[in-house]
């Protein structure tokens, strides 16, 4: 199905735990997406194991247009007996669904591709973030990335935050000789 709708990064929800399982058909059917993963540690038959596992449970970003996934989600999806919803925007108001701008997703992608640099991701409602001072990370792995500054209480690093409204949190220790103070009066 071929549209001129623009891409744009939506959210689907899933259910069970098949975000891997969706991933791997929208990437068959040449539909870009994205599921942070991460690095736990599981017992499992009695031993401890680091296993590699999504990071925010049911979530899958898809890069596409509105009606191409519709129809992914009724024939493909269907088909395979999965199901996935479209997060809605947190502005209850629009009833539409969430999508993300390509330039935080960029930034988000960026953070998540790093393993095990000590990302810690929290549910919307899982964290309360306080107004820190806007921060740009100037060398090292997540060069460029821009975000919040928040200090733990006895802590040299600090971590910067980087949220996508109503969807998920990425956190990550940062030293302090990589950051740079934005300018909060040019935004």
């Amino acid at each position: 199905m071929e549209t001129n709708s623009p891409l744009e990064w939506f959210v689907l929800k899933t259910i069970f735990g098949r975000e891997l399982k969706i991933k791997e058909l929208l990437d068959k059917n040449n539909i870009e997406s994205f599921v942070p993963m991460h690095y736990t540690v599981k017992t499992m038959k009695g031993k401890k194991q680091k296993v590699f596992s999504p990071a925010v449970n049911d979530l899958v970003f898809a890069h596409s247009d509105k009606e191409t996934l519709k129809d992914f989600k009724d024939n493909i999806l269907s088909k395979y007996g999965y199901h996935a919803y479209f997060l809605m925007d947190p502005d209850r108001s629009k009833r539409k669904p969430a999508v993300v701008p390509d330039k935080e997703m960029d930034k988000f992608m960026k953070i998540a591709s790093h393993f095990d640099d000590g990302i810690t991701y929290y549910k919307p409602d899982e964290i309360e973030i306080k107004k820190g001072v806007r921060v740009r990370v100037i060398g090292g792995a997540f060069d460029g990335i821009e975000g919040e500054l928040l200090k733990g209480k006895g802590r040299k690093n600090k971590r910067i935050v980087l949220q996508i409204p109503g969807v998920a949190v990425a956190t990550s220790y940062i030293t302090p000789d990589l950051i740079e103070i934005i300018d909060n009066k040019n935004e």
